[in-house]
This record gives structure tokens, sequence and C-alpha cells, in this order.
């Protein structure tokens, strides 16, 4: 792993400091330190999780090495995508004129989670490069990420009960009642 990234919509972060969760969360035992102060990053390969404004409900999903034929179809179709990522109507404006800024974060002090590409670091750490991220909807398909709008994502949970992963952030914003 060379590099990780951490998205924000700040401009200005010289150092990353580590920090607890806003909402801690039950964790298994002997895992409670995830609650703790941590500074959060993601992998390259699934970096597109945050290629969206950090308000924006979503969910993207994609195959697992147990992924059946018949969910992967379900969900893909005959699309040739890397991930679908589904948006409710009303967040696509915001998506199109919306902004991320990308910073690029040294691996060394990083532990991996082993769950959709997540990294953490009790350490603070240093940017290597931040880069400003538009016309978000291209970048998404530069990444062979397919953008689905849809009604409701609550229209999306059947996903949970799939052999895919399915990952959903922000959605208490969901506009036609996520949560």
């Amino acid at each position: 792993m060379s590099c990780l990234f951490h998205f924000s919509d700040d401009p200005a972060i010289v150092r990353f400091l580590p920090r607890p969760v806003r909402i801690a969360s039950d964790r298994p035992p002997g895992m409670e330190w995830l609650n703790g102060p941590l500074v959060w990053a993601v992998d390259d390969r699934h970096q597109p999780m945050y290629l969206f404004p950090r308000e924006l409900p979503r969910i993207l999903v994609w195959p697992k090495t147990t992924t059946t034929e018949a969910d992967r179809y379900a969900y893909f179709g005959d699309s040739n995508a890397r991930m679908p990522a589904y948006i409710e109507p009303p967040w696509q404006t915001t998506l199109e004129q919306g902004r991320v800024l990308r910073y690029e974060l040294p691996a060394g002090s990083f532990t991996s989670l082993d769950d959709a590409g997540m990294w953490v670091s009790r350490d603070t750490v240093g940017p290597i490069d931040c880069q400003e991220l538009r016309d978000l909807p291209a970048v998404l398909s530069q990444h062979a990420v397919e953008l689905r709008i849809v009604p409701a994502l609550a229209s999306s949970l059947p996903v949970w009960n799939t052999t895919l992963h399915a990952s959903g952030i922000r959605l208490r914003n969901a506009v036609n009642g996520m949560l």
C-alpha cells in the first residue's frame, strides 16, 4: 500500500489529528478502540465511496468473491460498471455542482480494518498532496462507477440481503425516509 486518501470539504488541512467518532458504535470485544481518537482513510480501490459531497446520502454496491451470478445480474444487469452508486433526485444537483478535496496520505502509520478499504491511524498524519475534484459525475465514471438516480434509497435496502457488498453513507440525510 503506497498511499491512502481522506476526503474533506476543508481546503486548509495541514495535519490530520486523531479524533474520536462523533457517534460511538457497538464494537466487538477488543475493538472498542475504533471509537477512540483515530485518523480515518480509505484505499484507492474504495475511494469512490467518498467522491461525493460530504452530506450526500448514497449507496454503493460491488461484488465479493462469494457473490452469486444471480445477485450480480440483479444489481448490475449487463453493466460493465465496477460499482453502481445510488442517489436520490433531490441530491443530483448537489452532486453535479459539488466538489471534494482528496487528501493523499502516507500509509506508514495506518492499519487496515479489512473492511471496505478502511484504514486507521492513531498518529497525527500530514498530507502528501491535496487535489480538488469537480465534475463529480465524470470523476465517478473514471472510476467505473455507474451513477443511478432512484426515487428513494430505501428501495435499495434489499441489497443488504444479497451476496454483494453494500455500503450506505449519510443515509440519515435521505430525502425519502431511509431511517
